[in-house]
């Protein structure tokens, strides 16, 4: 196949991109054609599809390249200059480079980047504050055992305040089946059921009450921009060490569409985040901190993690360098603006959004006024070309399976380069597809939560109009795909 390529053109017409792409893939077919095509297959399929899931996104093509490489085989348990193998000089140096990237950014004070996720990173910096807490710096394990009795018992008496679940948060904050419920006792705010924010008076209050261990900001479903400078303020008066999840809104930090006291970095004590998403890097994850937490974070390997990935913390320098430039910091205003010009618009096309609107990245919709649940609306959408997710919403009488909610995105339709007319046509697709769904009825003639009938026509006119689109926005242009289809044995 990489031959066929190179005889394909005269030398000087020939890309990087695309012979990089298809050397990587031929090599992947030498050890098994199946997951070859499945390669190719995702990238038409991503290409077919409107990507409108508010925690994915496309990273750069160099960002990718670097995981596909010899670090992959490295052995690197421990930190920057602190190995428990030898031989990771080279790794130190790409570590090393990832966390001054990640410090720059973000105007943070200190950066961890071995989390392999951002459940991971969530749960380095739960474990760095107890052993802060508890024990600073000396191994539990070398502890007399009605010490370490004693030590554990405290761990799972200390609580945690965090967003719930149905409110916006992660299962990461304190779900009752998630780890994070069994090391605290967990205690969870809520948003106005009615405008589906949050009241800070109440949070205050609430805080006053548990006075918890970890004050636990952050979300995965919430539209607008949070006060950290007051809620650090309100951390302060009980003592409270204060945690920001930012995994989805970080690539808006970076980019300084989320700033001011909206950014959380210099209010909280630890940040986390993973590092795809807004962010544009490799499915990852990172934890941020004061000084002060530099060497429990540290130890996240061995107190949490096992091995780190080089190749993907060299993909991660990668994509914080990229973050680090002024067109990145075009992009994420971008995002912003997209995001809210497709809340907005839907909001004409009647369909209920949460909150009326959004500051980030993130967009909600409730379906259940329309009559059908989230999980109906999202394989329907799907059948016409977008991929999205279905969400809870505060209060939600169909629970997390079929769900009253959708969560929308724009991190990848801004990559792709689409704009406010690109978002306008987006919402009349969505919204047209939605007021286009029945819910099909049982033999008792009781709504079905997950069988639905499509109007006439409106899978096949939806469609044509996403691949109108697509068409005009290209995923990775530089690759032909059609090319690759024909050549790959």
């Amino acid at each position: 196949m990489l031959n066929e390529y190179l005889s394909s053109k005269p030398l000087n017409e020939l890309n990087t991109e695309m012979l990089t792409f298809t050397a990587n893939l031929e090599m992947v077919a030498r050890g098994n054609p199946q997951i070859a095509k499945s390669i190719l297959q995702e990238l038409i399929d991503q290409r077919s599809h409107l990507k409108l899931i508010a925690s994915e996104n496309y990273c750069s093509l160099s960002t990718q390249s670097a995981m596909g490489n010899l670090l992959t085989d490295k052995y690197a348990e421990g930190f920057v200059g602190n190995r428990f193998y030898a031989g990771c000089d080279n790794v130190d140096n790409i570590e090393a480079i990832a966390c001054d990237e990640a410090k720059r950014l973000f105007g943070a004070e200190h950066a961890y980047v071995q989390p392999h996720s951002g459940a991971d990173a969530n749960l380095v910096a739960f474990l760095a504050v107890l052993r802060k807490k508890f024990h600073t710096t000396e191994n539990i394990l070398n502890l007399p055992k009605d010490e370490w009795e004693k030590i554990r018992k405290d761990m799972g008496n200390q609580r945690l305040l965090g967003m719930g679940l149905y409110s916006g948060g992660h299962l990461t904050h304190g779900y009752r089946h998630n780890v994070s419920a069994q090391l605290f006792e967990v205690f969870n705010y809520d948003v106005n059921e009615n405008t589906g924010l949050l009241e800070y008076d109440n949070l205050r209050n609430m805080l006053q009450e548990v006075k918890p261990l970890i004050f636990l900001i952050g979300f995965s479903a919430y539209t607008r921009n949070i006060d950290y400078s007051l809620l650090r303020q309100y951390a302060d008066e009980v003592g409270a060490v204060m945690v920001v999840d930012m995994a989805h809104f970080a690539g808006l930090v970076a980019g300084g569409a989320i700033s001011g006291k909206y950014n959380p970095i210099p209010y909280a004590d630890i940040v986390t985040t993973t590092t795809h998403k807004t962010l544009r890097g490799p499915r990852g994850g990172m934890v941020l901190c004061k000084q002060e937490y530099a060497e429990f974070v540290d130890k996240g390997c061995p107190h949490v993690l096992g091995g780190p990935l080089p190749h993907v913390m060299a993909a991660k320098a990668i994509a914080f360098k990229e973050a680090n430039s002024p067109e990145y910091k075009a992009y994420a205003a971008k995002v912003v603006e997209n995001s809210t010009h497709l809340a907005a618009t839907l909001v004409t096309k009647g369909i209920h959004v949460q909150t009326g609107g959004t500051d980030n990245h993130i967009v909600l919709v409730n379906v259940e006024k329309l009559g059908i649940t989230g999980r109906q609306a999202e394989l329907a959408l799907r059948e016409c070309g977008l991929t999205l997710n279905r969400n809870t919403l505060p209060g939600d009488k169909y629970g997390p399976w079929y769900t009253s909610g959708l969560r929308f995105g724009t991190p990848a339709t801004t990559s792709l380069g689409m704009g406010k007319p690109e978002m306008e046509e987006i919402a009349d697709i969505i919204a047209t597809t939605l007021k286009s769904i029945t819910a099909n009825l049982d033999k008792n003639g009781n709504k079905s939560k997950a069988k639905y009938t499509l109007a006439e026509n409106a899978k096949e006119t939806a469609i044509k109009r996403v691949h109108s689109l697509l068409d005009k926005y290209v995923l990775y242009p530089e690759i032909d795909v059609e090319f690759l289809q024909k050549n790959l044995k």
